[in-house]
């Protein structure tokens, strides 16, 4: 739905001001050194938002300079935990008192739901914020029994000048995700969100300078992937790398930081996650499971469970049911309470998309549901289930990250686990089965970083990251500290005299 001219959506929302649009650098909002910039669209629309400064490696530069200054001669890496988590709370408090403008930029930037970003994103960011505030006081190392005349100890360092690389699909969740655990390890960073979703971040940064985070800790550098976030990734004095985004992007990102200084990467990739329905579910319940688990943000996740592997006793019942089920499935006005799914974020991944259902045509799959684009402006596309799948076929090999399920019959245990793990990915997976044995032995026996069994999307302080091609490393829970601290060891001798 199209913004009314008094800067309101048509169900009586304000649309709210953009503030900024600039790179933030070093505790300000300064232009890129180029002058350039680049537009940010409304994906309801396809109108275009703002003009929002491009970073190039200049800029970069700039914001890694006071990164490594921050670091290295700052007071936030001195600070004792305690008063670094004091900061961060008053941060995530911040965020909760500016939520629903919040709300409404992601809303804006993203085409994501309004009601479920005041619910659940932004609140989730503000949590993560407290999460990881609670532990940066409680970063220590450990007394070590040495043999000989000798002592040693261990401490935990911050690892230095971060570079965090954030995808478009949840700005606000990917944004805490790695800033958060970064911030309470006593790191500086440079964050560079995507170019389709930049609004938040930014606002984020103006938030970080209110709470008490000082210059130079936090900078924020908007613009490309192939400039700004190359820049990053190849800068000799950014000390760790946190990219989430695809496959394809993870290599170069690899690439770049053993060409530069052998710089620590963690990769949040890919994913092409299965949900297996077993006979003896609760068909009724698996079908919201499976259907949330694809059609959720508009299928824009990279954990969204795109293989749906039904066991063949309930398989048919499971196809009629989800077919009336997905027709309730309200596509439209992101800002709209009534609405389950909004526009794609940006035109090419609206085209990618469609491109894929056509492909899925031409290989034979049954179209089931969807299928078409809706409207007649935006990028709004029908939730789409295929049937007749093959395990060969692009639609269940590749990450199309839209919404679109690709459903399969199974008959054995044997053949669903064969099946979820035929794939270059291996991210996450959802098992739904009263049967506790068949719970245990498929967990067990999948190869993916996150299982949900009889539930879906559910991660609270969960660690989650990927095996196979769908990276390595972890965010999430205290596993995501630790990989922004370095380990130091430190040996004495127990005595005076030196030892020997």
């Amino acid at each position: 739905m199209a913004t009314e001219s008094n800067g309101s959506t048509g169900n009586g929302l304000k649309i709210p001001e953009i503030k900024f649009t600039k790179l933030f650098i070093n505790g300000s909002f300064v232009d890129a050194v180029s002058g350039k910039t680049f537009e940010t669209v409304d994906p309801r629309t396809g109108e275009v938002i703002a003009k929002i400064a491009a970073g190039d490696k200049e800029d970069v530069d700039l914001a890694v300079k006071a990164a490594r200054e921050a670091f290295d001669h700052g007071k936030w890496p001195r600070m004792s935990g305690f008063e670094r988590g004091r900061i961060m709370m008053k941060y995530a408090d911040m965020i909760e008192q500016h939520v629903d403008e919040l709300a409404a930029l992601e809303c804006l930037d993203a085409g994501k739901l309004f009601l479920l970003n005041k619910i659940l994103d932004m609140p989730g960011g503000a949590n993560m914020l407290r999460y990881y505030a609670g532990a940066a006081d409680k970063i220590h190392g450990e007394t070590l029994k040495m043999s000989g005349q000798l002592q040693g100890y261990t401490l935990c360092e911050p690892i230095g000048v971060v570079g965090h690389i954030i995808p478009w699909n949840f700005p606000t969740i990917m944004f805490f995700l790695k800033v958060a655990p970064a911030l309470a390890a006593g790191c500086t960073m440079i964050v560079k969100p995507a170019e389709q979703t930049p609004l938040t971040a930014l606002y984020y940064a103006h938030l970080a300078k209110q709470a008490g985070i000082p210059d130079g800790v936090l900078n924020v550098v908007t613009g490309f992937g192939s400039k700004a976030g190359a820049a990053i990734t190849s800068h000799m004095d950014v000390d760790l790398v946190s990219f989430t985004g695809s496959t394809e992007v993870g290599r170069l990102v690899m690439e770049a930081a053993a060409k530069s200084n052998l710089k620590p990467v963690s990769l949040e990739l890919g994913g092409k996650s299965p949900v297996i329905i077993f006979d003896d579910a609760d068909i009724d319940m698996a079908i919201e499971l499976a259907r949330r688990a694809i059609f959720f943000n508009k299928g824009e996740i990279c954990v969204a469970g795109s293989r749906v592997f039904v066991q063949e006793g309930i398989y048919d019942e499971f196809v009629r049911k989800i077919a009336e089920s997905s027709k309730k499935w309200v596509v439209g006005d992101p800002f709209n309470p009534q609405v389950d799914q909004g526009p794609q974020v940006d035109r090419k991944q609206f085209e990618k998309i469609l491109s894929y259902i056509d492909n899925g045509k031409r290989e034979g799959a049954t179209l089931l549901t969807g299928g078409k684009p809706c409207g007649d402006k935006g990028f709004y596309i029908e939730p789409t289930i295929f049937t007749d799948v093959k395990d060969d076929m692009l639609i269940a090999k590749d990450e199309i990250f839209g919404p679109v399920m690709s459903l399969m019959k199974f008959k054995t245990i044997e053949e669903a686990i064969e099946k979820a793990n035929n794939t270059r990915y291996g991210l996450a997976a959802g098992i739904v089965t009263k049967d506790l044995n068949i719970a245990n032995r498929v967990s067990r026996s999948i190869r993916a970083g996150i299982i949900w069994i009889n539930c879906y999307f559910a991660f609270d302080n969960c660690p989650f990251g990927g095996y196979k091609m769908s990276g390595f490393g972890r965010d999430g829970g205290m596993y995501s500290l630790h990989k922004y601290l370095q380990i130091k060891s430190v040996v004495t001798p127990i005595y005076d005299s030196p030892w020997l």
